[in-house]
């Protein structure tokens, strides 16, 4: 069992940064990729970025150049550095964690990211 639990989230004005974070706890040792979704209020849950444990990273085509993630296998933190923040970043941010034996994807409660025009 894998737990997450994001922090970090908030209001912010657009281009302004917000930083958030995601703390994993249990059995780390079968976790592969790890990533950040988003979900907006009457949209579908979308992929925002990835990295693996090795540190590969894939971005959604929207916020290339203006997120960072990165990850710590040490500490089991993921963190998300989100610059030159939209209004249409506003969404839940929700931490994901896959693992590969047995097959199973771990959520996080999700934290609220609003950004004002």
């Amino acid at each position: 069992q894998v737990r997450l639990v994001e922090s970090g989230g908030g209001l912010v004005q657009s281009g302004g940064s917000l930083r958030l974070s995601c703390a994993a706890s249990g059995s780390m040792f079968r976790i592969t990729t790890m990533g950040w979704y988003r979900q907006a209020p009457g949209k579908q849950r979308e992929l925002v970025t990835t990295i693996t444990s090795g540190g590969s990273t894939n971005y959604a085509d929207s916020v290339k150049g203006r997120f960072t993630i990165s990850r710590d296998n040490a500490k089991n933190t993921v963190h998300l550095q989100m610059n030159s923040l939209k209004p249409d970043d506003t969404a839940v941010y929700y931490c994901k964690a896959e693992s590969i034996s047995p097959p199973y994807s771990y959520w996080g409660q999700g934290t609220q990211v609003t950004v004002s025009s």
